[in-house]
């Protein structure tokens, strides 16, 4: 993405926006999981949300 977009660079929504088409075919989740309609997308999709962004503050912490 970041080459498509001019840059020599990787952002961090770079990897976000590309993460599900690249990664959740590789999921395999469980028959229980199935059953409950859990799919390799919304695994891959939980992941990159409660992932620290390098360099980024967290909530509550105030860099001083």
């Amino acid at each position: 993405m970041a080459l498509i977009r001019g840059r020599d660079f990787v952002l961090p929504d770079d990897v976000k926006e590309l993460a599900v088409p690249m990664l959740s075919h590789r999921i395999i989740v469980s028959a229980a999981a199935r059953m409950r309609g859990i799919e390799g997308k919304a695994v891959i999709n939980k992941l990159v949300e409660e992932a620290p962004v390098p360099g980024a503050q967290s909530k509550g912490w105030v860099r001083s």
